[in-house]
Protein backbone atom coordinates (compact mmCIF):
# COMPACT_ATOMS: atom_id res chain seq x y z
CA UNK A 1 0.00 0.00 0.00
CA UNK A 2 1.79 3.30 -0.89
CA UNK A 3 0.19 6.69 0.57
CA UNK A 4 -1.31 6.97 -2.99
CA UNK A 5 -3.98 4.60 -1.67
CA UNK A 6 -4.69 6.40 1.47
CA UNK A 7 -6.64 9.33 0.13
CA UNK A 8 -9.51 9.37 2.84
CA UNK A 9 -6.72 10.24 5.60
CA UNK A 10 -6.62 14.21 6.52
CA UNK A 11 -3.82 15.89 4.32
CA UNK A 12 -1.44 16.30 6.97
CA UNK A 13 -1.33 12.25 8.50
CA UNK A 14 -1.17 11.33 4.46
CA UNK A 15 1.47 13.93 4.45
CA UNK A 16 3.42 11.96 6.88
CA UNK A 17 2.54 8.06 5.79
CA UNK A 18 4.26 9.64 2.55
CA UNK A 19 7.64 10.52 4.46
CA UNK A 20 7.58 7.15 6.27
CA UNK A 21 7.29 5.19 2.69
CA UNK A 22 9.45 8.00 1.20
CA UNK A 23 11.92 10.30 3.29
CA UNK A 24 10.76 13.57 1.72
CA UNK A 25 9.74 15.59 4.38
CA UNK A 26 9.40 19.02 2.45
CA UNK A 27 7.18 21.08 5.04
CA UNK A 28 5.81 18.61 7.10
CA UNK A 29 7.73 19.60 10.20
CA UNK A 30 8.60 23.20 11.77
CA UNK A 31 11.95 24.03 11.67
CA UNK A 32 11.98 23.54 15.56
CA UNK A 33 10.04 20.51 15.92
CA UNK A 34 10.54 18.26 19.07
CA UNK A 35 10.58 13.94 18.28
CA UNK A 36 10.42 11.49 21.10
CA UNK A 37 10.64 8.38 20.00
CA UNK A 38 11.00 5.09 21.96
CA UNK A 39 11.83 1.87 21.48
CA UNK A 40 11.32 -1.36 23.00
CA UNK A 41 14.40 -0.89 25.15
CA UNK A 42 15.38 2.85 24.27
CA UNK A 43 14.46 5.99 23.74
CA UNK A 44 15.64 9.05 21.65
CA UNK A 45 15.01 12.57 21.22
CA UNK A 46 15.69 14.93 18.59
CA UNK A 47 15.13 18.99 18.15
CA UNK A 48 14.98 20.33 14.50
CA UNK A 49 13.10 18.92 10.95
CA UNK A 50 17.02 18.47 9.99
CA UNK A 51 17.83 15.93 12.74
CA UNK A 52 14.37 14.35 12.77
CA UNK A 53 14.41 13.17 8.87
CA UNK A 54 18.28 12.19 9.69
CA UNK A 55 17.48 10.58 12.27
CA UNK A 56 14.76 8.51 10.40
CA UNK A 57 16.01 7.50 7.87
CA UNK A 58 19.49 6.43 9.58
CA UNK A 59 17.15 3.90 10.76
CA UNK A 60 14.62 3.36 7.99
CA UNK A 61 17.21 3.94 4.91
CA UNK A 62 15.44 2.91 2.39
CA UNK A 63 11.66 3.10 0.86
CA UNK A 64 8.73 0.74 2.26
CA UNK A 65 5.54 0.73 2.75
CA UNK A 66 2.69 1.73 5.49
CA UNK A 67 -0.64 0.27 6.04
CA UNK A 68 -2.62 2.25 8.53
CA UNK A 69 -4.29 0.61 11.17
CA UNK A 70 -6.26 3.99 12.77
CA UNK A 71 -6.01 7.36 12.87
CA UNK A 72 -7.78 9.67 15.01
CA UNK A 73 -7.85 13.72 15.23
CA UNK A 74 -7.11 15.25 18.85
CA UNK A 75 -7.78 18.82 19.81
CA UNK A 76 -3.98 19.77 19.16
CA UNK A 77 -3.14 17.17 15.79
CA UNK A 78 -3.64 13.91 15.59
CA UNK A 79 -2.88 10.12 16.58
CA UNK A 80 -1.73 7.25 13.97
CA UNK A 81 -1.68 3.52 14.35
CA UNK A 82 0.86 1.40 11.16
CA UNK A 83 2.22 -0.92 10.27
CA UNK A 84 5.51 -0.79 8.48
CA UNK A 85 7.73 -2.74 5.81
CA UNK A 86 10.93 -1.83 4.13
CA UNK A 87 13.80 -3.72 2.48
CA UNK A 88 17.14 -3.09 3.89
CA UNK A 89 20.38 -5.39 3.86
CA UNK A 90 18.80 -8.15 1.50
CA UNK A 91 15.88 -8.35 4.42
CA UNK A 92 12.38 -7.71 4.23
CA UNK A 93 11.63 -5.32 7.49
CA UNK A 94 8.69 -5.26 9.85
CA UNK A 95 7.45 -2.73 12.69
CA UNK A 96 4.40 -1.23 13.84
CA UNK A 97 4.09 1.66 15.44
CA UNK A 98 1.63 5.00 17.10
CA UNK A 99 2.73 8.29 16.45
CA UNK A 100 1.02 11.23 17.66
CA UNK A 101 1.24 14.86 16.68
CA UNK A 102 1.15 18.27 17.46
CA UNK A 103 0.78 20.79 14.75
CA UNK A 104 0.55 24.12 13.96
CA UNK A 105 -0.28 26.23 10.81
CA UNK A 106 0.10 22.94 9.24
CA UNK A 107 3.45 21.60 10.21
CA UNK A 108 4.18 18.93 12.89
CA UNK A 109 5.78 20.61 16.14
CA UNK A 110 6.13 17.57 18.15
CA UNK A 111 5.74 14.32 17.63
CA UNK A 112 5.74 11.32 19.93
CA UNK A 113 6.31 7.30 18.54
CA UNK A 114 6.25 4.31 20.04
CA UNK A 115 7.76 1.29 18.07
CA UNK A 116 7.67 -2.41 18.61
CA UNK A 117 11.18 -2.20 17.12
CA UNK A 118 12.56 -3.35 14.00
CA UNK A 119 12.07 -7.39 13.12
CA UNK A 120 13.75 -8.90 10.47
CA UNK A 121 12.83 -11.77 9.14
CA UNK A 122 14.12 -14.31 11.48
CA UNK A 123 11.62 -12.32 14.86
CA UNK A 124 8.89 -12.48 12.27
CA UNK A 125 9.12 -16.14 11.65
CA UNK A 126 9.44 -16.69 14.85
CA UNK A 127 6.87 -14.51 15.75
CA UNK A 128 4.29 -16.22 12.93
CA UNK A 129 5.26 -20.05 14.56
CA UNK A 130 4.59 -18.75 17.96
CA UNK A 131 1.48 -16.45 17.59
CA UNK A 132 -1.72 -16.62 15.84
CA UNK A 133 -3.31 -13.33 15.35
CA UNK A 134 -7.42 -12.77 14.94
CA UNK A 135 -6.49 -9.21 12.76
CA UNK A 136 -4.13 -8.25 11.07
Amino acid sequence: MTAATHTRLPTEVRRFVRFLETGEAEGLFARAVFGDITFPRWRVQVTGAEELVAFRLGEHPGPGTVRVERYDLTPRGWVVQLEERWEDGGQQWYAREVFRADVEDGRVVELAAYCTGDWDEARQREHAEKVTLTRP
